[in-house]
């Protein structure tokens, strides 16, 4: 643990320091732990701990509060630590000047000196932040060119004409998408000594595939594994493989690449009309669409921390994971139960 706080007491909040100062007093004076232990069990003086016995013996729990020194600089106050929670939720550090969309504690700190003339540690802004339930997370990045009222339009109308052309002709409705999938695709953590990088061999090669997959709300899963990249031709290909067998029409809602709404691919629709309709998400709105968690279980929890050989072996391994995951009906129905995504659920009648 590469903590600084961890090796000088001086860079822990006030606020928890006080809090310690009563678990050392505790430990000692109601459990009778060893001070020695305690000690060393805190990473602090015996001096120190000496000192906070003292002050409890004599002026009781309050005189181990930290005392603010005449003249220091104001701490965070709830006022302050409100327009901290607001500024975090509904801005990015671009408003302010920044270059980066991103929230960091030193920008934070740098932020409320600038703001309130405040001189506080990234420990103490990192403290307040917790304390109003706000954690430092990997974000999901929203493109700048979406536009709300084209989302709001497809939620409201588009997708509720869709679902009653379904109910019409009787029509499942099949959510959509591609994904590229590489020798070189990886992410996670591993464990290793402190400040050496852990060192892990990999394939460097390029290689890859491109695969796609449909998924409906009952559960169904289909795909398709393609070494070249997809274009119109390819995708017709994918389309008469999920019409292969199947009994009533097929609704696919997809995104907007260009191949989706190529004319081969509008003649192919157009011609097989009592099979299968087409219908598309607004630009730049993949969290729409619950085909996206597909990717999302086999590339980032599987194939990203796996030991890829060669091609021949990332063939197997994509295989392998999807025909799992075709088997697990509910683990795809729980795509459709995000916050994005239940819009498309199957809902069911009160």
């Amino acid at each position: 643990m590469d903590a600084k706080w961890m090796f000088d007491a001086r860079k822990i909040p006030d606020e928890v320091m006080s809090y310690l100062r009563r678990i050392a007093v505790r430990a000692i004076e109601e459990k009778g732990y060893r001070p020695e232990t305690v000690a060393d069990f805190l990473n602090i003086s015996r001096s120190s701990l000496y000192d906070w016995l003292r002050k409890y013996r004599e002026g009781g729990e309050e005189a181990l509060d930290t005392k603010t020194a005449p003249g220091a600089p104001l701490m965070i106050t709830p006022e302050i630590d409100e327009w901290l929670r607001k500024t975090i939720l509904t801005s990015t550090p671009e408003a302010y000047g920044y270059d980066t969309v991103l929230w960091t504690l030193k920008i934070l700190v740098d932020l409320l000196d600038k703001q309130f003339d405040l001189c506080v540690s990234d420990a103490t802004v990192a403290w307040h932040l917790h304390a109003m339930k706000l954690s430092c997370q990997v974000p999901c990045y929203q493109a700048r060119q979406q536009d709300p009222r084209k989302v709001d339009d497809f939620l409201n109308h588009k997708f509720l004409l869709i679902e009653r052309v379904a109910e019409k002709i009787g029509a499942d409705i099949a959510f959509e998408d591609e994904s590229g999938i590489g020798i070189r695709t990886r992410s996670g953590r591993t464990w290793g000594e402190v400040n050496i990088t852990p060192v892990v061999t990999v394939n460097q090669q390029r290689e890859g595939y491109h695969v796609l997959s449909a998924i409906t709300a009952a559960g169904e899963l289909n795909f398709d594994i393609k070494e070249d990249h997809i274009n119109g031709k390819r995708y017709i290909e994918f389309l008469e493989k999920l019409l292969k067998g199947r009994t009533h029409p097929l609704i696919v809602i997809a995104d907007n690449a260009p191949f989706h709404r190529s004319k081969e691919v509008r003649d192919f629709v157009r011609s097989h009309r009592h099979q299968i309709r087409m219908f598309f998400f607004p630009p730049y709105s993949p969290k729409m669409n619950p085909d996206e968690q597909v990717w999302n279980e086999i590339k980032h929890r599987h194939l990203e921390k796996e030991p890829i050989k060669n091609k021949a072996d990332l063939n197997r391994r994509i295989d392998g994971l999807l025909r799992s995951l075709k088997e697990k009906a509910e683990k795809v129905q729980s795509f459709f139960r995000l916050p994005d995504t239940q819009y498309a659920g199957i809902h069911e009648l009160a």
